[in-house]
């Protein structure tokens, strides 16, 4: 699922996602892109490193 808050401190971490998503997919390095959207903190780049976007996936099966 995509980060909503920081698990630790509780930074607002969603809008930052797709960037993020995006960048890295293009191929950029996700340390330098993580400095350049000013998280510094170790929780919060964390969270965004470890997170998966399970969207897609969950999508495919029915509720009920």
């Amino acid at each position: 699922m995509r980060p909503i808050r920081c698990i630790t401190c509780g930074k607002l971490l969603a809008d930052k996602y797709e960037e993020f998503d995006r960048r890295v997919k293009a191929g950029e390095n996700p340390g330098t892109v993580l400095d350049e959207m000013g998280l510094k903190r170790y929780c919060c780049r964390t969270v965004m490193l470890t997170s998966v976007d399970l969207t897609q996936e969950i999508q495919r099966y029915r509720k009920w």
